[in-house]
């Protein structure tokens, strides 16, 4: 029975998820929270619930947990976060917990503003060019959207630090798949705020087994074009 186990499709994410958590060298609180934002990132409730438990299990915070949620609603979009938040509230209520405080720290007043501090700590000051040089009728995306609504809503929120929400948000990107570009810079991005490449490589380990060998060589490719090997 136990070897018809190890075959089965779960018997090998078990096998899998224990080989890249020991392989990894970045920290367990963090593999945990890359596995649950690439699992929001595809929509997987079934393994998404097995991995809030474990991170919970573990210690993880569950306003942790929450908002590498909330990192990615401008990602993977707004549908998808609401349904792990759900989820993960659902389990919360299985176990007497709830979260009550909201980390957030801007208003709508400030929102545009405080991101753009976010942005440019990410990016550098030519993000002031960019919307600069914005056509007038892509403004509403490339200017007000981007920086108010994926700076200003997620990147400025407490719980974590604006380095392990960078490094989030390049497993979001990585995971959807398709937007080699927006990889790429957010690779670039996880550099500038520190994260070194070994710990890239670790993030993509870790998401490996749930997002799939092409995915993971195609993100692995562009973090040697921004960070090559020594």
């Amino acid at each position: 029975m136990a070897a018809d186990n190890q075959h089965s499709l779960s018997g090998i994410e078990e096998r899998l998820y224990q080989e890249t958590s020991e392989a990894a060298k970045i920290e367990p609180r963090m593999q945990h929270l890359i596995r649950i934002s690439a699992l929001t990132a595809l929509g997987s409730e079934r393994l998404l619930k097995t991995d809030m438990e474990r991170a919970l299990d573990a210690g993880v915070k569950a306003e942790e947990i929450d908002e590498a949620i909330y990192q990615g609603m401008a990602y993977s979009g707004l549908a998808r976060a609401l349904d792990a938040q759900q989820l993960l509230t659902d389990i919360l209520a299985d176990r007497g917990l709830e979260i009550t405080a909201d980390p957030g720290t801007v208003t709508a007043d400030n929102r545009f503003a405080e991101g753009l501090k976010q942005q440019k700590a990410i990016f550098g000051a030519h993000i002031d060019d960019m919307h600069k040089n914005a056509k007038a009728d892509e403004r509403f995306l490339t200017v007000t959207q981007l920086t108010g609504f994926c700076f200003g809503d997620t990147y400025t929120r407490g719980e974590l630090s604006l380095k392990e929400r960078e490094l989030l948000t390049f497993c979001y990107i990585t995971a959807l798949g398709g937007n080699w570009p927006q990889v790429k810079a957010h690779a670039g991005g996880n550099i500038n705020m520190g994260t070194t490449r070994a710990e890239l490589i670790d993030a993509i380990s870790v998401m490996m087994p749930i997002i799939g060998f092409p995915k993971s060589l195609n993100a692995l490719a562009l973090v040697n074009e921004v960070a090559p090997a020594k």
